[in-house]
């Protein structure tokens, strides 16, 4: 299985590609104007403290006032405010925290009106990026991510990961990082830590420590709002927190991006460094490699699956609606059950990979082809589940309904991933079209189903433009339809709409 990062880096943005067997999976975009990321830590001030919400508004300088819930304070809160409120003042040089006396935990069941007040200085991270009319929601837990380990402040507490399963290995990893925590600080131990010698571990831990003393020098006399942490490379988090040795190879247009990647692998994966390589731009990497076809074709509301089945996915403000079809599909099952199902398969694998793609959070509701058989829809959750099994965003997956509905709620912490697919019209009526790619697709998927149904002799009839888009080039499309099939006649139509096109038998039969 070939899995690839494809970075493309542009003068104020940069997007990453995540593709397994050729196949996109996962969409980034990092841009500079992005100045509230999800663990970026800022320094503020409580506006309003709201007693009916039990939580407060603060201003961390967006255009609308982050959330912070009371129970996303966290116990140690007050421990953490006295020590924030010393360094602010100078009372405090010294940021290690063996030597510091906690406070009172937080009650879980108190009030907000208790230990938040209007115009008190907060030290809050962000959880979750602005979307649509809200700002940020914010934490005052604060933790910092590192490769193999996250650094909780305040904390005494060691946790590993619930995805690794043997017990022998989390004892081992919990027996290393409780000889190397440093005094006063919590430590979560992540998946990849598995295996790991104590040293990488004990390295990981001194980049986090020198990470929190940046942070809290930035403290003493700083206005309100100020950001003091951030990520100081949008590529160190992406390699930190998706890339593993399943990666084949990492393709990146830019020198400096590739000498940083590679730079970083060497600290954590030596190994590794071999599979960055760098792409001349002269050919946008996205067209080499076929990245912007996929997002053009990934990104409507209408999305193709193999055998003329198709998704509609709809967006509103409450939710996300996904509607599956069996298309005009010919199929070659015993049954209408076993039409149904097999249907069903495709689409929860296509389910998996949009949800992923379009970075959909919230609650998602997808209306699968009824299916009488309850052996049929509990094999029809359990490949759900297993087709979600990689993605990272924590989700939850109920099961079937009585009325064939599958209920997801998946973690949304930033803005999902938005491509336009359609384009103005080249008639000049004002109007949008499906972008002319979409429908080369459209084309394709067709063609290939009818030679399946054992169709010869097929004429495809389209505008010429479209036509001279598919017999261009060496090899053309089409070349490549007649190499595999011996067959393959196009027949360009000056009466045809821009987007319109028609397939033909010998007899002139539309198919």
């Amino acid at each position: 299985m070939d899995k690839e990062i494809i970075i493309r880096s542009g003068a104020t943005k940069v997007d990453y590609a995540l593709t397994k067997n050729g196949r996109l999976i996962e969409l980034h975009k990092d841009e500079d104007e992005n100045k509230f990321a999800v663990s970026d830590v800022f320094i503020a001030k409580a506006r309003k403290v709201l007693s009916g919400l039990n939580a407060s508004f603060v201003n961390v300088g967006y255009e609308k006032d982050g959330f912070l819930h009371y129970h996303d304070l966290g116990p140690k809160y007050r421990t953490q405010l006295k020590f924030t409120k010393q360094i602010l003042s100078g009372r405090r040089k010294n940021f290690k925290l063996k030597d510091i006396k906690l406070e009172k935990e937080l009650d879980k069941s108190g009030s907000i009106d208790d230990v938040v007040e209007s115009g008190q200085p907060i030290l809050v991270q962000v959880v979750k990026e602005p979307i649509s009319t809200k700002g940020p929601r914010l934490s005052a837990e604060i933790s910092l991510p590192g490769r193999y380990v996250v650094l909780v402040p305040f904390s005494d507490r060691i946790s590993i990961s619930q995805k690794i399963e043997d017990r022998e290995e989390k004892s081992r990893l919990k027996r290393l990082v409780k000889s190397i925590k440093p005094e006063g600080f919590g430590v979560i131990v992540r998946t990849v830590a598995t295996g790991k010698l104590v040293a990488d571990l004990d390295q990981d831990l001194q980049n986090l420590m020198e990470k929190w003393d940046r942070m809290c020098s930035k403290l003493h006399k700083a206005s309100f709002p100020t950001k003091v942490l951030t990520e100081q490379s949008r590529t160190h988090s992406l390699m930190r927190d998706v890339f593993n040795d399943t990666y084949t190879s990492i393709i990146v247009d830019d020198k400096e991006v590739c000498e940083e990647i590679k730079e970083y692998l060497s600290t954590i994966a030596p190994h590794k460094q071999s599979i960055v390589k760098y792409h001349n731009p002269r050919l946008p990497i996205f067209e080499k490699y076929g990245i912007e076809r996929q997002i053009k074709t990934s990104f409507g509301k209408t999305v193709s699956m193999s055998k003329g089945a198709y998704l509609v996915i709809e967006h509103t403000e409450a939710m996300h609606v996904i509607d599956v079809n069996s298309g005009n599909r010919s199929n070659k099952a015993d049954s209408q059950e076993d039409t149904a199902l097999e249907t069903n398969l495709i689409a929860a694998t296509e389910i998996a990979r949009q949800l992923r793609l379009r970075d959909m959070g919230g609650i998602i509701v997808v209306d699968f082809i009824d299916m009488r058989a309850s052996e049929n829809r509990k094999k029809l959750y359990e490949h759900l589940r297993e087709e979600m099994s990689d993605d990272r965003a924590k989700h939850k997956i109920l099961p079937p309904s009585k009325f064939g509905l599958i209920q997801i709620t998946r973690q949304r912490v930033r803005q999902e991933v938005k491509i336009k697919t359609r384009e103005e019209n080249p008639n000049g009526n004002g109007n949008e079209i499906q972008a002319p790619i979409v429908i080369v697709q459209q084309i394709t998927e067709k063609l290939e189903r009818l030679f399946k149904e054992g169709n010869k002799n097929i004429t495809l009839n389209a505008h010429p433009f479209i036509a001279a888009f598919l017999t261009k080039g060496v090899p053309s499309i089409r070349s490549k339809w007649f190499m595999k099939h011996k067959n393959g006649k196009i027949l360009p139509r000056d009466a045809y709409t821009y987007l319109e096109y028609k397939f033909k038998d010998k007899d002139g039969k539309v198919l």
